[in-house]
């Protein structure tokens, strides 16, 4: 990489259904100059998630569209390479909603903090265990699903990076964890790395026309009693099985619903009524409502990994000219953990 350069990963057209690689552009131009006020950040490690999918869509959601033309937008940790404000000098590490490129140029207002990277093994960790992810799963536990020891939790995507924090979580806090994911590899690593109680397989049901049926009946097995939280975040098949085993009274927390991110048409919910006849409630779940309390769930979090009671995979790719097949990483299940660029 040419320092004096900058390659920014653009998004060029509208993905229909699962993108492809000309949806999206690598191009390089000259290095940024900090606006009076704001800053030049070099990114370092780049964040890449589910939600970004949502994003390339001229569809209404909680943030705007990516403009055709600009970076794919993405969470980042980088070093302060100008500024122009009086809070930020050159070298410090910073965590802000940036983009997929070499230097992004914060505005004054814009979102992004000091980190201390000292407290932490490496600085991705911002991007996983004490960052969005990490937080993601701890009030999406603590505070959105009000768990209560003995109860029964299942977790969708389990394997993924904010499912596998959640059902350590939940052991932390005295529960019954089942955890669904795909493969036996990775039903492996919920039971033996991630301390969950039972792994469900949804791709070992072999007849896919009885999908829903068949994964009921397995979720029934390991939580005869019913499932008291649902923490969501694949839906489509697998939330209809879940919805047929809720407990009364259950909680189902909405995290994700990465069936649908690539799905031309949207599957939608069929068992919904199942929340009815359970007296149940779904809770749509943002990390953006809890950044007041962004300092107490790293703290917790932090003390939770200090003490080994916590592990957090990341799966650090390398290099922006790799930005498109990291990010497809994501929807062929082939990362394990954290899904993270690493720029150089």
């Amino acid at each position: 990489m040419n320092p004096l350069e900058n390659r920014r990963f653009l998004l060029q057209k509208r993905p229909h259904g699962t993108p492809q690689r000309d949806d999206f552009s690598l191009k390089t131009g000259p290095v940024p100059t900090a606006p009076e006020g704001g800053l030049v950040v070099r990114n370092r490690y780049i964040s890449l998630d589910p939600a970004q999918r949502g994003w390339m869509d001229d569809a209404p959601s909680y943030m705007p569209p990516i403009p055709l033309g600009e970076p794919v937008r993405a969470t980042t940790v980088g070093v302060v390479h100008e500024s122009r404000h009086p809070d930020f000098a050159p070298g410090d590490w910073v965590l802000g909603l940036n983009g997929v490129e070499d230097y992004s140029v914060v505005t004054p207002g814009g979102f992004t903090s000091k980190i201390d990277v000292s407290i932490v093994d490496r600085p991705s960790r911002y991007l996983s265990a004490v960052g969005a992810v990490g937080l993601t799963a701890y009030f999406g536990l603590t505070d959105a699903a009000a768990p209560r020891a003995g109860e029964t939790l299942l977790v969708t995507g389990a394997a993924g990076a904010v499912g596998s924090m959640v059902g350590q979580i939940g052991k932390i806090l005295g529960l019954r964890v089942i955890g669904i994911a795909g493969g036996a590899e990775k039903c492996r690593r919920l039971v033996e790395d991630y301390g969950f109680d039972v792994a469900i397989d949804y791709k070992g049901i072999d007849d896919r026309g009885k999908a829903v049926d068949a994964l009921a009946a397995e979720v029934a097995a390991a939580a005869p009693d019913g499932v008291d939280i649902l923490f969501e975040n694949v839906g489509g098949d697998v939330m209809d099985a879940v919805l047929l085993n809720l407990a009364l009274h259950a909680r189902v927390v909405l995290c994700g619903l990465i069936s649908e991110y690539n799905a031309p048409e949207k599957i939608g919910i069929r068992n919904l009524w199942q929340v009815i006849v359970k007296q149940a409630t779904i809770k749509g779940f943002l990390i953006a409502g809890y950044v007041p309390r962004f300092a107490e769930g790293g703290a917790a979090v932090a003390q939770w990994l200090g003490e080994g009671r916590l592990r957090v995979d990341e799966d650090i790719q390398h290099g922006l000219d790799n930005a498109y097949d990291a990010f497809m990483r994501l929807f062929t299940g082939a990362n394990t953990g954290k899904l993270v660029l690493a720029v150089d």
